[in-house]
């Protein structure tokens, strides 16, 4: 079944999609970037508000594809107690150096890669995730002004990522954008959960604060779409 997955950026956010029983807190700070990070303090705090009630993600931040420096904010987030790392893999980095390096973590976190629809991303990419042991794969957008996830790739090249990721026995998520009304048809590809920041907003502008009646409106819309 597909679950929800909602961002927030504080404390009161986080109690307020739990009280909404969304499936899982992701954290992060949309002003910072597509993948803008939260401060260790504050992801801290609200791990310790939600007392283990919901899995927590969170991501590492904008960060260029560099071992080192991806290594060093990872080991700094799993000290949080959260549940999934979240790392973008953005163009032009040194992917493999960085996928060596995080394999030999990997055994002892649970590390979920994002690639962006709006970039040009290789498929073949989801392999190497697998054999550096992540646990799974999220599909988003990077450049927010430029359309949502469905805008970028077709159904059937979401549909493709989609089936590869479970063949891989990979976690797969689908975000980037996403409105109310695109939950009927990405329902159909079944996706592991579907990641929402800006319709859950005021004004669906990404970076306002979020809103309760929008929060429960696309978590009411996904379970009474699913089959």
């Amino acid at each position: 079944m597909t679950g929800m997955l909602a961002s927030v950026t504080s404390v009161d956010e986080a109690l307020l999609v739990l009280d909404a029983q969304v499936d899982i807190i992701d954290l992060k700070q949309p002003s910072a970037g597509a993948l803008g990070a939260l401060p260790l303090s504050l992801i801290n705090e609200i791990v310790g508000h939600c007392q283990g009630r919901c899995p927590i993600s969170a991501t590492i931040g904008d960060l260029p594809l560099q071992a080192t420096l991806v290594l060093n904010a990872v080991m700094a987030l799993s000290e949080t107690g959260i549940d999934y790392i979240k790392i973008g893999f953005f163009p032009d980095g040194d992917s493999l150096n960085t996928l060596a390096a995080l394999a030999e973590v990997s055994p002892h976190l649970s590390l979920i890669a994002v690639l962006f629809a709006d970039q040009v991303f290789d498929l073949t990419l989801l392999g190497q995730l697998k054999k550096a042991g992540f646990k799974g794969v999220m599909l988003d957008t990077m450049n927010k002004q430029h359309g949502s996830l469905m805008q970028h790739l077709a159904y059937d090249q979401l549909a493709q990522f989609v089936l590869l990721s479970k063949q891989l026995h990979l976690l797969c998520g689908l975000a980037g954008s996403l409105r109310q009304s695109d939950i009927p048809e990405l329902l159909t590809l079944q996706p592991d959960y579907l990641g929402f920041r800006g319709a859950l907003c005021l004004h669906h502008e990404r970076t306002a604060t979020l809103n309760k009646a929008a929060v429960a409106q696309i978590r009411k819309r996904i379970f009474s779409s699913i089959p």
